[in-house]
């Protein structure tokens, strides 16, 4: 059994065509046996990123370490590295138990041990009852576990999987999502995983670099993706926040707008805050008193969203923004409106703790 491998992108640029570049400067470090998920737009170059991994690209520029070894002259076969496409590319004319063995044999393993391997896979991924089923008469959440099964087979030392879920209807994939997770752990391998859905990307990675036009925008954890927004693109992207400017009024206090104040989890202290605003942050007040502080929201677009509405309208003073609310609302009427009791809104580029890219507004 090979042990995870830690995988290194020192200042990383590749370019399909000179000087028009898929990914540039990235530097990313992936711990031994750790799951990051690269997350992004379509076109931001998570997928290139995977095939540099592979080997099936050589950079244009930078190395791509593996275990503190350069691989610019390391075949792709010489790399331990299990690779689950997006289609899974499941050997259609084999069962469940060949379409796993298929790499074993490529590399001659000892029939017993071959058997003992195929027997693990099939049990860690819980397809056990399906060994003799031909691939033709499997669900699509089943066809992935064994694309998972036949890359970690031969005993990869990173696992790359590009989009394993895509395929799959919203509701299948929210199940076998959790089952995925499950799995990966058990595995230990060292993990890449590619997604464009951002809940997926929060739910399942250890750490998330999330992608823009090629470049890593933020790196850190889940928590601090989401609490800690490095710059407005990554606080759209996760939640669809919008970026407010505030005043600190005191510690871990900040008036969003005249009348409205909310709580942040400040790292700074800075006279001007950059909030992230999400639809949960925020409610309407049916009725106000006196003595209770609100500011006022005027709604332009109600959506009913199933179990509440969704409301977009302008916060007097500060922008437009979006809410949940569990009623209709009259658009053009003013409503008051305040900060959810308990709720810490995000802070925009101010995470001490991760890695924080370049601001898109300083790029040219």
């Amino acid at each position: 059994m090979t042990s995870p491998a830690s995988v290194v992108f020192d200042h990383i640029f590749y370019a399909y065509t000179p000087g028009r570049w898929v990914v540039q400067d990235i530097c990313l470090e992936v711990q031994p046996g750790e799951i990051v998920v690269l997350v992004g737009p379509s076109g931001c170059g998570k997928s290139t990123l995977l095939r540099l991994v592979a080997g099936l690209l050589i950079p244009t520029q930078g190395r791509l370490l593996l275990d503190g070894i350069n691989t610019s002259t390391l075949a792709p076969e010489k790399r331990l590295v299990g690779w689950v496409p997006q289609s899974y590319a499941l050997f259609e004319h084999l069962n469940v138990r060949d379409n796993v063995a298929f790499g074993l044999r490529m590399r001659r393993v000892a029939k017993e041990a071959m058997s003992r391997r195929i027997s693990e896979m099939l049990e860690l991924c819980r397809i056990a009852e399906l060994a003799d089923r031909p691939v033709t008469q499997l669900s699509g959440g089943q066809r992935q576990r064994v694309a998972i099964a036949r890359a970690l087979a031969v005993s990869p030392r990173v696992l790359l999987l590009d989009e394993p879920l895509a395929a799959l209807d919203p509701q299948l994939r929210a199940a076998i999502r959790a089952d995925l997770q499950v799995l990966l752990r058990a595995s230990g391998v060292t993990t890449l995983f590619v997604t464009h859905d951002q809940e997926e990307a929060l739910a399942i990675a250890d750490r998330v670099a999330v992608l823009q036009a090629g470049q890593v925008e933020q790196f850190g954890t889940p928590q601090q993706i989401w609490q800690s927004p490095a710059n407005s693109f990554v606080a759209q992207f996760f939640g669809g926040a919008t970026v407010l400017t505030a005043r600190r009024i005191g510690p871990g206090r900040v008036r969003l707008a005249p009348g409205l104040e909310a709580d942040v989890p400040l790292h700074c202290d800075d006279q001007v805050v950059q909030v992230a605003v999400r639809s949960g942050d925020l409610e309407l007040l049916p009725e106000v008193s006196p003595s209770t502080e609100a500011g006022q929201f005027i709604p332009m677009t109600v959506e009913f969203a199933g179990d509440a509405f969704r409301i977009t309208g302008e916060l007097i003073g500060a922008g437009r923004v979006t809410l949940l609310h569990n009623r209709p609302v009259i658009p053009g009427q003013r409503y008051p409106v305040r900060a959810k009791p308990g709720h810490i809104l995000s802070t925009v580029g101010q995470c001490p703790y991760c890695n924080q890219a370049r601001d898109p507004s300083q790029s040219g």
